[in-house]
């Protein structure tokens, strides 16, 4: 099991661009997959699980305003791959994401393995 925190996440929304009809990833979305290679280094956390996994995301918002949780996986999960911390998102077949009671501007992983 690994335990990860990272930065907060752009949105779907602005994870993606549309260029010359193709589907890329956003400047948005390369720095943070930047961002979250650096903190699983300083964490130590490339673990390139390949089997079966459990995540759990406790998101600790920057401030108090309304948000769509299911708008922050996409991002961390992609992150987390590009990282090396798992082969692939696909391995996720438990996955759980939920509000923090405090803000804090970051989000929490747990990565666990599933017999």
């Amino acid at each position: 099991m690994i335990e990860l925190s990272l930065p907060w996440p752009p949105t779907v929304n602005t994870y993606w661009r549309q260029f010359n009809g193709r589907t890329i990833l956003s400047a948005k979305g390369r720095e943070y997959r930047k961002a979250v290679a650096d903190q699983v280094l300083i964490q130590r956390g490339a673990k390139h699980y390949d089997f079966a996994l459990k995540v759990t995301i406790k998101a600790y918002r920057p401030d108090r305003r309304r948000r769509d949780l299911d708008n922050l996986f996409k991002a961390v999960l992609d992150g987390m791959t590009h990282a090396g911390v798992m082969e692939d998102d696909c391995l996720i077949v438990d996955l759980r994401i939920f509000w923090a009671e405090e803000v804090g501007g970051m989000v929490k992983v747990t990565v666990e393995g599933i017999e």
